[in-house]
């Protein structure tokens, strides 16, 4: 699928307006795409509880871990999860509350300047080869509408707040990814 970007949404992709967000400082420019994964529960794929986490809708009592993240205000401009289904849940102009404390080239709050993309997924397991090619190709799309982000200006939560995040970890394949890419940035 060829994606494209109109007015901050993502051709293609299911809307899921999350409250989990805001204005951008006005003197930002959005200059970096972060990787992250999410699974919950954490190693169980599938469900609504991704959902229900950035709508601010989640269960406590649905499962033990849930009791964990009460409260957590949180959300990602994308998710893609393990079949290749993207789901946007922030326009890509507003702020995503993705990063947290985090810093990137000596610059402090990443939310700020970034694109957030969630992967269904463990930072200790692998990714579907659909996860991949759906990365590359949204990936193509938002490097077009936002062309300072290069390869140079894509990466992963544990970069950005190392010692605190590990995500999208050691199980995605940097390599590919990077591959995939070029081959959607030329279709």
């Amino acid at each position: 699928m060829k994606y494209r970007l109109e007015s901050g949404w993502l051709s293609g992709a299911r809307r899921v307006l999350s409250p989990h967000c805001d204005s951008r400082p006005a003197d930002c420019s959005i200059d970096l795409l972060v990787i992250h994964c999410i699974s919950l529960p954490p190693g169980q794929y599938g469900g609504r509880y991704i959902d229900d986490l950035f709508l601010g809708q989640l269960d406590a009592s649905a499962h033990p871990y849930f009791a964990e993240i009460e409260g957590l205000r949180v959300s990602a401009h994308i998710l893609i999860d393990r079949e290749g289904r993207v789901t946007q849940y922030v326009p890509l102009e507003l702020r995503a509350w993705h990063a947290g404390q985090s810093q990137f080239e000596g610059r402090c709050n990443c939310n700020d300047f970034s694109i957030g993309i969630e992967l269904e997924g463990l930072d200790t397991d692998s990714y579907t080869d659909v996860q991949y090619r759906v990365l590359a190709q949204v990936s193509a799309a938002i490097m077009a509408s936002y062309p300072v982000i290069d390869k140079s200006r894509i990466t992963g939560h544990s970069n950005i707040a190392p010692g605190r995040k590990l995500d999208p970890g050691p199980g995605f394949d940097w390599d590919r990814y990077f591959r995939e890419l070029d081959q959607a940035a030329v279709v």
